[in-house]
């Protein structure tokens, strides 16, 4: 197991825990805080923390590609965010921690299965890619969703975060703005830089396969020469036994 991403993993976790202490109990902009750390940030460190390891051989790329990674945290990130289950989760350590767990499950496994492709052929690769775009997709839209809509969803009144009173509707379009601009950024940055990679990789490729190509066609140029030599003394030799065998027939018709 690589140690520096679990110890950054662990560092993160601690910072969570100060932001559940300094936050508001209901504040719905500190929930979407903690949930952003731990899918953008706890999930990646763990996941690389993971990559070579049994624990990432144990998953089962046919079923677990990324894009269907990606689907598992969309079904999760959406099912948590239905108004009933937040309002349940705000009532309940249990299904909070429940609730958390199940999100650093299927970051976790969305990461793994994305940057696990890095080493991998060009079709494993892209689907890393797609995956990670498709989750920002997702959560830009629901952050846009959470930010415009116009009313909120979570509850009424007023909640109070990092010591600023917030309208219960505020409060929401606040939570909605932090999913946009951490959430959908951090996978949008995650996919491009996998497509970076092999773009780069694929460059260099091609570039290889052309030196090689004009080396060999170098080659031929020099051996050409040669092969000209070689075909003109064949030539030439069967010239000089016949005009060797013809020799003793003239003579012969002298005589």
């Amino acid at each position: 197991m690589n140690k520096r991403p679990l110890l950054l993993f662990l560092l993160v976790l601690a910072a969570l825990a100060l932001i559940a202490l300094l936050a508001g109990d209901q504040s719905f902009t500190r929930h979407m805080l903690i949930h952003m750390g731990v899918v953008v940030l706890a999930a990646p460190f763990l996941a690389l923390s993971l990559i070579g390891t049994r624990y990432e051989r144990m998953r089962a790329d046919r079923i677990m590609t990324p894009i269907t990674a990606s689907l598992v945290e969309l079904v999760t990130v959406w099912f948590w965010h239905m108004p009933a289950l937040r309002r349940l989760a705000d009532g309940s350590t249990f299904i909070t921690a429940l609730e958390l767990s199940s999100f650093l499950a299927a970051g976790t496994l969305l990461w793994l299965a994305c940057l696990g492709t890095r080493q991998a052929g060009t079709a494993p690769r892209l689907a890393g890619v797609i995956g990670l775009l498709l989750t920002s997709m997702h959560m830009t839209l629901l952050g846009a969703l959470l930010t415009l809509s116009p009313r909120p969803l979570y509850g009424g009144g007023t909640v109070t975060c990092f010591g600023l009173t917030l309208s219960a509707a505020d409060d929401q379009a606040l939570g909605g703005v932090v999913m946009l601009l951490i959430g959908a950024a951090a996978y949008l940055a995650g996919g491009v830089a996998l497509l970076a990679g092999l773009l780069k990789d694929e460059n260099v490729t091609g570039t290889s396969a052309t030196t090689m190509a004009g080396a060999d066609l170098g080659n031929e140029h020099q051996d050409a020469p040669e092969r000209d030599r070689a075909r003109k003394s064949l030539t030439l030799k069967p010239s000089r036994v016949h005009a060797g065998a013809s020799a003793p027939a003239t003579l012969a018709r002298g005589r």
